[in-house]
């Protein structure tokens, strides 16, 4: 259990681990390249080791040296491990490689945690087996484990037909240079979380790969490509960085964050924007980004978020702290994240007072939160990290399971208790 501290006043320089979004692609191009990679600022965290850990029974070679991971790829020829890759609640991870390993030749079996085992998989499956891939959901349920019978990726047309993840399409982007033949990915569907697609795409054209988006729900990518091995800087992760500029918001203070490129593509650079809607004043430069709170606009809000799920624990709990409405819309991918999140943060959002209601398209949030509460975070690290902001400012707030951090932001309770404190 970790008890939080109510602040009065914050004015504080941080900085935040490197982005587990761009650290996760990097790390798969890399482990496919000819060669030697230096991937510089890259985030490790518990996701991150599971990651690397199955990169290198599939014959990768990933060592961590003081300023990020050294990886020595494979060239696309993958060796087949003799045990299953477990990779946790690594959804990212575990998608990734579920197109990855059917460049190899044998059978692979991904698996993870028990939450893992609920997360939807079929739709990715699916799309493999239409392009020739023998993929199949152990249990039959549409969720892992998934068994691979790899015998190279043959290439050719199939098609996506689900709006649960982005990470589906960056997962069969991914493997897609190294098919016999050229590939067509159809999207039949909306696509949720498109700036993730374009971090895939910016990572793979860094890698040296280049993928033709023939429209926004067509993609084609030429077979015989490979990634080549590079020196790779890691920005600052957006999504870590919304807990501090929420902080500021909500203590009405500030906070400036070092290590955050105000041009990022990372979707999460959105918050900035919304923060500024809410009355909150923001300035970015080469220096990172800035946000001055308090609150000061009270009237009814309205947000689509389909882009930017990371974002919505932070924005739900800011929200807490506003008189008027936030309506957050276009959010039920995140029912299939490491928690239920529109359930787990209506939950426990009405714990601290504040009113939140479950929608048919997301959710609705009025403050103002007042109390203090033992918050269940249901091993989801986004639940703890937003609900220890909501604690800088009410007395009582405490967070079970405070170890889940260590899946994204390990030092996250440290830089939390290092904030400057004026009182």
């Amino acid at each position: 259990m970790k008890q939080i501290k109510p602040i009065k006043g914050i004015n504080a320089v941080i900085s935040v681990p490197g982005s587990k979004s761009y650290t996760q692609r990097a790390l798969v191009a890399a482990a496919l390249a000819n060669g030697r990679s230096v991937i510089q600022d890259a985030l490790i965290s518990e996701d991150i080791e599971h990651l690397t850990n199955a990169l290198c029974s599939l014959g990768a070679d990933v060592a961590q040296e003081r300023h990020g991971l050294v990886v020595e790829g494979t060239g696309g020829k993958l060796v087949t491990p003799s045990s299953p890759l477990y990779l946790g609640n690594n959804g990212t991870g575990l998608r990734f490689l579920t197109s990855i390993v059917s460049l190899g030749h044998g059978t692979f079996i991904l698996d993870g945690s028990r939450r893992m085992r609920q997360r939807p998989i079929q739709a990715l499956v699916d799309a493999l087996n239409k392009m020739g891939v023998k993929a199949s959901c152990v249990e039959g349920s549409g969720c892992p484990p998934v068994e691979v019978q790899a015998r190279g990726l043959p290439g050719g047309k199939t098609r996506l037909t689900t709006a649960i993840s982005s990470q589906y399409l960056s997962s069969l982007l991914l493997a897609a240079p190294y098919a016999e033949k050229d590939i067509e990915i159809k999207i039949s569907s909306q696509l949720p979380s498109w700036p993730y697609i374009e971090l895939t795409l910016d990572v793979m054209a860094q890698f040296g790969v280049e993928v033709s988006v023939v429209e926004e729900r067509f993609f084609r990518i030429r077979a015989n490509q490979a990634y080549q091995p590079r020196e790779y800087v890691i920005e600052g992760d957006l999504s870590s960085a919304t807990y501090f500029m929420a902080a500021a918001a909500i203590v009405g203070q500030t906070i400036r964050i070092t290590n955050i490129n105000p041009d990022s593509l990372q979707g999460d650079l959105r918050f900035l924007e919304i923060l500024e809607t809410m009355g909150c004043k923001i300035s970015t430069s080469r220096e990172g980004v800035q946000v001055t709170g308090p609150l000061s606009i009270h009237e009814d809000l309205s947000f689509d978020l389909n882009d930017v799920p990371d974002m919505v624990p932070a924005l739900a709990v800011v929200s807490a702290f506003r008189k008027g409405k936030t309506t957050l819309k276009n959010i039920l991918h995140l029912r299939a994240k490491e928690s239920d999140r529109v359930a787990v943060l209506t939950q426990e959002l009405k714990k601290i007072g504040a009113r939140a209601e479950e929608k048919a398209y997301g959710m609705v949030v009025q403050g103002i939160a007042t109390h203090g509460a033992e918050i269940d975070c249901y091993s989801d690290h986004r639940i703890a990290m937003s609900f220890a902001i909501a604690g800088l400012a009410i007395e009582g707030i405490s967070i079970k399971d405070p170890d889940c951090v260590r899946k994204s932001f390990p030092d996250f309770w440290e830089k939390l208790d290092s904030l400057s404190i004026d009182d």
